[in-house]
């Protein structure tokens, strides 16, 4: 009887969990097919679109390791449940934005919402499935993640030319209300290995104002403001983990880094990999509207097989992570990356369709590849105590890697383009940038090979 309470309890875990995490991918890759229709609706630059993306990852970045902290303390589904309550009311108010301003500020918060979700889902899947199965489990939810990428550009292109791009905003409003309703009417117990420990605020108000700066001022470069920003932030880390280091109940315990050699070296190879990863799709969503003159839905669909790879690797991945080294699979999946990421560093004016989607099926394999043995070796390398800290520093630095990603893009269309509206005049240096911007990507991502290497190399 126990056996089959405990097995309903990871089936609905899982369900939930992976429900929550198709909700921000959907959303985020809905958006980036919109983002050329939002931009001529509020006559934004490019920097300005970037940002619409950008500030909702850098408040789930900024977030994320205290609600992990947080809810170890309090309970990992009831912050959990928290914050798909947010994401699902800013969702709503973002579908109402006035202005990109407003739009980029709602996305914010929509972010702080989705935060809360990031450090507790792996986290709740990890408490309930035994090691034998948490590969597997990993997998799924991660399948969920990507299924949400397969369908966002496709049906949120259609929707952008049919219903106009707020529909997209509305269907989360659906999606997320739906999801409320299955956690907590079906998701019994509570998970918090740390209940009775101490919040450290003072470490959580460093730990954000500095990540804040650093991501900020990295945008902001090569300007004055971004050198004297992600100097402060550099400066800010140092003194996090001063501050850190001497409290009894960290934020952060800094000997899962200085100790823990696979969570310290998986980690750093999560940050590479997804900011050399997450803005590819806005980039051949730019180019596939504007140099190429597809539709939002045309985009849309040729954009569907990267996500809809990941869909069909992922599980698979994440299975053969319970059997082999996770760090190995890793490795192949970041060279896989590489190579998907160099092919796109050649695009033009004329290229022919089935070499994107060519690209997009080697770059999606990679990533797919990559993804779950990473987070499997992350988890794995800690203790049960640490799962809520664990899962949200590897969200971190995921989303530390995807804001980096988008302060390139930022960087280098500050550089290449300037501070104005795409018009068929600033075509050529947009595919410039968009060529740039591939190439740096690929070179960081070929240089994150050895990273996973090393983790596997040094282990022996």
């Amino acid at each position: 009887m126990e056996n089959k309470a405990n097995d309903v309890t990871k089936m609905t875990a899982l369900l939930a969990a992976t429900l929550a995490a198709f909700l921000v991918p959907f959303m985020g890759s809905s958006l980036n097919v919109a983002l050329p229709t939002i931009g001529n609706e509020f006559a934004a630059d490019a920097i300005l679109l970037s940002w619409i993306s950008a500030s909702f990852l850098l408040a789930s970045a900024i977030f994320t390791l205290p609600f992990g902290r947080i809810a170890d303390i309090y309970g990992l589904k009831r912050i959990f449940t928290c914050g798909i309550i947010t994401y699902t009311v800013f969702s709503f108010l973002s579908g109402t934005a006035p202005s990109a301003m407003s739009l980029i500020i709602f996305r914010a918060f929509q972010g702080i919402g989705a935060s809360m979700m990031f450090g507790t889902g792996v986290a709740i899947l990890t408490s309930v499935f035994p090691l034998a199965e948490r590969g597997k489990a990993l997998g799924i939810n991660l399948a969920g993640v990507y299924f949400g990428l397969s369908i966002g550009p496709f049906l949120g292109g259609i929707m952008t030319q049919y219903l106009g791009w707020r529909s997209i905003f509305f269907l989360n409003v659906l999606l997320g209300v739906i999801v409320i309703s299955f956690v907590i009417l079906r998701l019994k117990g509570e998970w918090a290995e740390c209940m009775g420990e101490k919040f450290d605020l003072k470490s959580a108000v460093v730990y954000s104002f500095t990540l804040l700066l650093l991501m900020y001022g990295f945008s902001s470069l090569p300007g004055t403001l971004g050198i004297i920003l992600t100097v402060m932030g550099i400066i800010g880390i140092i003194v996090f983990i001063l501050v850190d280091t001497k409290v009894d109940n960290p934020l952060l315990d800094m000997d899962l880094f200085l100790k823990n050699k696979v969570f310290a070296l998986s980690n750093l190879a999560a940050l590479i990999n997804y900011s050399t990863t997450t803005g590819a799709v806005f980039l051949l969503s730019l180019y596939l509207q504007y140099i190429l003159g597809y539709t939002p839905q045309k985009a849309g669909l040729v954009l569907l097989p990267l996500p809809l790879i990941m869909v069909i690797v992922s599980p698979i991945a994440g299975e053969l992570s319970d059997k082999i080294d996770p760090r190995i699979l890793a490795s192949v999946g970041m060279a896989l990356t590489a190579v998907g990421l160099s092919f796109f560093s050649y695009v033009g004016f004329f290229t022919a369709l089935p070499y994107v989607i060519a690209g997009q099926l080697v770059l999606g394999s990679g990533f797919a590849l990559f993804s779950s043995p990473n987070t499997n070796a992350i988890m794995g390398s800690v203790k049960k105590r640490n799962y809520g800290v664990a899962s949200a520093t590897a969200s971190t630095m995921r989303l530390s890697g995807q804001v980096l990603s988008f302060g390139i893009i930022i960087l280098i269309f500050s550089l290449l383009i300037g501070k104005v509206q795409i018009t068929p005049d600033t075509y050529f240096n947009l595919l410039g940038s968009i060529r740039v911007a591939f190439k740096v990507f690929a070179v960081a991502c070929f240089m994150g090979i050895l990273t996973t290497a090393y983790g596997k190399i040094s282990s022996i």
